[in-house]
């Protein structure tokens, strides 16, 4: 009997350690998974970004999905690093990023191709891969988050082509500034413009410009200016507004009017819009990155926690050459001079007072109703 309540006692003693031992790891509110020598391991998601020249990464993508993140999980480790358009040093900071014990890769590609030796290494070790804004080619990429970036091409060559139409400019010379070779979704930005301006205009030039660069645009732009003359072409398609402002300045450059040439763009950065205000530039393309960081972090979180695919994600299929990835698509939204306010402005993107800026700027936004 002795021998029983002794039993009963430490078993009830033991009962009682092992809720202290609970309670104290509850306590510390540390998300983790698995352990390590009997030492929980904190959740980590790393956050590969690829370069600083198009002003969005830094001041739109990296802050909003770090914020949902932390309001998912405040936890949760977010490892950050931005390549600087350098393939080798991104492919070194994911490497990092895993011998730091990344559960999950949230990967924009600076090569679209070569990244998929660092989706290799991933699934080496069992940490799923989520291909961010561009598509990661021929790799067993796991999720793809975007926007339907040949429908970008084709929202910029028809902007262009009405707007040439309306001044009676159609079929005539056209200088297209594309984005980097190295990144997917400029091939698909050049097919969906090459896809409504083919046979509407005459390609006077065509450059594809190396690691996004506004100084190469620029260069490119004064390139055509000598190809073709002052008066040899009547719009450009430059791929964002980092290479549509490159190819503005080389136009002022050479004494050309830009508010004549109608010029495209995209990501609808403060200075492209400001431009499209004054007129310089003709239109941009408005992508919600909000809901692309924010949608890429809740399903960042989810496979770091070991859950499923939340239900409100609608998934479709995208092809990179190995495999039809599960992929989210965001819809992008020509914008201009008349659709700043019910877009960007509506969408809290920039503010009002960002924008308008300068007395020039006041009066420009006055004129549309931004004020």
């Amino acid at each position: 009997m002795r021998g029983r309540k002794a039993l009963v006692r430490f078993g009830v003693a033991a009962l009682a350690v092992g809720i202290v031992i609970a309670l104290a790891g509850c306590s510390s509110g540390a998300t983790t998974k698995g352990t390590t020598g009997g030492t929980a391991k904190k959740l980590k998601i790393a956050l590969l970004l690829p370069e600083t020249k198009t002003a969005r990464y830094e001041t739109q993508d990296r802050p909003l999905f770090e914020k949902k993140v932390k309001a998912l999980d405040p936890n949760i480790e977010i490892l950050y690093s931005n390549a600087n358009q350098d393939a080798a040093q991104q492919q070194s900071q994911a490497d990092a990023a895993l011998t730091n014990g990344a559960n999950v890769l949230v990967l924009d590609p600076v090569d679209s191709a070569s990244a998929a030796s660092i989706v290799a290494k991933a699934a080496a070790k069992k940490v799923p891969v989520i291909s961010y804004d561009r598509l990661i080619l021929k790799a067993n990429v796991d999720y793809y988050v975007s926007f339907d970036n040949e429908k970008v091409g084709v929202l910029q060559g028809q902007a262009l082509l009405d707007k040439l139409t309306a001044d009676g400019k159609a079929g005539k010379a056209v200088v297209f500034i594309n984005g980097s070779p190295t990144d997917n979704n400029a091939t698909l930005f050049k097919k969906g413009a090459h896809s409504i301006l083919d046979g509407k205009v005459t390609i006077g030039a065509e450059y594809d410009t190396p690691d996004w660069s506004p100084d190469q645009a620029q260069t490119e732009m004064d390139q055509a200016i000598t190809k073709l003359g002052k008066d040899g072409f009547v719009g450009v398609l430059a791929a964002n507004d980092g290479t549509g402002g490159g190819a503005i300045a080389a136009m002022k450059g050479a004494g050309i009017d830009p508010k004549t040439r109608p010029v495209t763009g995209q990501d609808a950065e403060l200075a492209g819009i400001q431009r499209i205000l004054l007129g310089d530039q003709y239109m941009t393309i408005y992508k919600a990155i909000k809901l692309e960081a924010e949608a890429t972090a809740e399903l960042a979180v989810a496979l770091a926690q070991g859950k499923p695919v939340p239900s409100t994600m609608s998934l479709t299929k995208v092809n990179n050459g190995t495999k039809d990835v599960d992929s989210i698509l965001l819809k992008p939204v020509a914008v201009t001079k008349d659709t700043i306010k019910s877009t960007v402005v509506a969408d809290g993107f920039w503010k009002t007072s960002d924008i308008l800026n300068t007395p020039e700027l006041k009066a420009a936004g006055a004129a549309v109703g931004l004020q």
